[in-house]
């Protein structure tokens, strides 16, 4: 075992220094171990980016780009979505009492909350006009509002990741562009991986008469993103919500690119892979989406029957 440190004043000002063993390389993982905490703990503590919003210096674009990226119809809910994603995370995280876990669901929250501060930016440095920000209330229940969030990013960074190298090589964002937002793009997927393996982690160490009602409630998660982004959530989200949360879905319209189903689902398949490879192998990978996805292509490849 080796000691790292998790986290300093310099990458998370105002939290404590937390030293905490890792696995080796060299360990097997049982997942719900103290071993699997500390692994996907650290995994996200210990690749903080402490980047500051503030001084991004963001690329003058010509007419022509600023207009496409004006364009887009993703800046009001990207900006409400990541302040609701930091809020629901911090509340999730203020009962934590573990402390290493506490830490790295504070780590999320703040580059969460970080995240709305460099979508602010980048609306104000390029004239982007925003609607007003709702009143974000605090959830209810946490842990729903972090299992929504955590399994939201897991559909939208999946779908992100293959929109965002499609307006790379399409040309749609500059180069200077995507090399800004590429700090936000990893940390996208360093959360999809600390989220996925805190369901493991939490699966096996949650009293067992707990269990019945969290498989219930990730079902009800499920439920709920799935109608959200097929139009039929109904009350629980504005119609004109729904309508941007597709994006993630069908936005290679928006970036000018003809492309099928088939042809975006192979670009994000090999984006999620390709993102996530660069992570401890023992951490579990995001597999519903992916899953889904490999599934839809495999009946879309089926040869047609020949006709007698």
């Amino acid at each position: 075992m080796r000691t790292s440190f998790a986290m300093t004043a310099a990458a998370f000002d105002g939290y404590p220094e937390i030293a905490v063993p890792t696995p080796s390389p060299a360990d097997r993982i049982k997942l719900g171990s103290e071993a699997h905490k500390a692994l996907f703990c650290n995994a996200l503590l210990e690749t903080h980016d402490p980047y500051k919003p503030a001084v991004i210096d963001w690329p003058k674009l010509d007419e022509e780009t600023r207009g496409r990226i004006v364009s887009l119809p993703i800046w009001d809910i990207a900006v409400q979505t990541e302040q609701k994603a930091g809020m629901n995370v911090r509340c999730y995280g203020e009962a934590v009492r573990d402390p290493l876990l506490k830490a790295a669901i504070d780590m999320d929250a703040f580059e969460e909350s970080r995240h709305k501060l460099v979508l602010a930016n980048l609306v104000e440095a390029y004239g982007i006009r925003l609607d007003p920000e709702p009143v974000y209330k605090r959830p209810k229940d946490p842990e729903w509002a972090f299992m929504v969030t955590g399994y939201s990013e897991c559909i939208d960074s999946f779908f992100g990741f293959g929109l965002f190298e499609i307006a790379r090589t399409s040309g749609f964002f500059p180069p200077e562009l995507v090399d800004t937002f590429e700090p936000v793009m990893r940390e996208e997927g360093r959360h999809i991986l600390f989220f996925v393996n805190w369901v493991a982690w939490w699966r096996r160490n949650m009293p067992i008469w707990r269990r019945p009602w969290f498989e219930l409630k990730v079902l009800a998660v499920w439920i709920f993103l799935i109608a959200e982004r097929v139009g039929l959530a109904g009350d629980m989200e504005k119609s004109e919500k729904a309508q941007d949360n597709n994006f993630t879905l069908n936005g290679s319209k928006e970036l000018g690119v003809e492309i099928s189903f088939a042809g975006l689902a192979e670009v994000c398949l090999r984006e999620n892979e390709r993102r996530l490879a660069a992570y401890d192998p023992r951490l579990v990978r995001p597999k519903f989406v992916p899953g889904v996805v490999r599934l839809a292509l495999k009946f879309m490849r089926r040869p047609a029957l020949a006709k007698a």
